[in-house]
């Protein structure tokens, strides 16, 4: 019969709507969670701003934990792990000024998401169940940098990871404080080449960084 939907085109346009209410779930959420916080948004908040059911908000995500984590993996602009993969050849190349420009390329970053930043903050804090999410995110980071692993050597892969969850962290609180909080005032200075200074050495296998120091 001429015009009859075929079994292989009802389910394309299943899977197409699934597809468009996981999105809308996911649009819904992160907009929720940016006006109100975290803890003020409830899973029926969500269901009702998209119209659907908490039946079909659990047929895609475990729960809030889960949704948030899916929020920051698929909506923010550039994965984190794609920046600190780009830091693992910056960090290769052995220029300082390389390290600089990627620290710039850092803060964008954080500019770029900063709405959703707080509200991850929020859910480590008020969520036990999403502070393994936030664990897993962070670990993420270094596992993206293979070869500044590979130069720290396996016997000291533990402080190399933290080396770099400590840049995490502290990039964090700076640009909270500087650029969201407006407490913290660098109108004299330029915050990249101060950063640098700070890590570029502390990234170093201290035999390169003792080499870079008597150079």
């Amino acid at each position: 019969m001429v015009g009859a939907v075929t079994d292989t085109e009802r389910l394309t346009l299943r899977q197409q709507q699934k597809q468009q209410t996981r999105a809308a779930l996911l649009d819904a959420a992160r907009r929720l969670f940016v006006e109100r916080g975290y803890a003020a948004v409830t899973v029926d908040d969500v269901t009702s701003e998209v119209g659907c059911s908490r039946a079909t908000f659990y047929l895609h995500f475990n729960g809030k934990p889960d949704v948030l984590r899916r929020i920051g993996a698929e909506t923010t602009q550039q994965r984190a792990v794609s920046v600190y993969a780009d830091l693992d050849a910056v960090l290769a190349s052995g220029s300082r000024d390389r390290f600089t420009e990627w620290l710039r390329r850092a803060l964008h970053w954080f500019e770029a998401n900063r709405d959703i930043l707080p509200v991850w903050d929020e859910a480590v804090a008020l969520e036990p169940s999403f502070r393994p999410i936030a664990t897993a995110a962070v670990a993420e980071l270094p596992a993206a940098m293979p070869r500044y692993l590979q130069r720290w050597g396996a016997s000291r892969g533990d402080e190399a990871r933290l080396r770099v969850g400590l840049l995490v962290t502290q990039l964090e609180r700076f640009f909270t404080r500087w650029a969201v909080q407006g407490t913290l005032d660098t109108s004299d200075t330029d915050p990249a080449e101060t950063l640098t200074d700070i890590w570029y050495p502390a990234l170093l296998p201290p035999e390169e960084r003792h080499s870079a120091e008597q150079a």
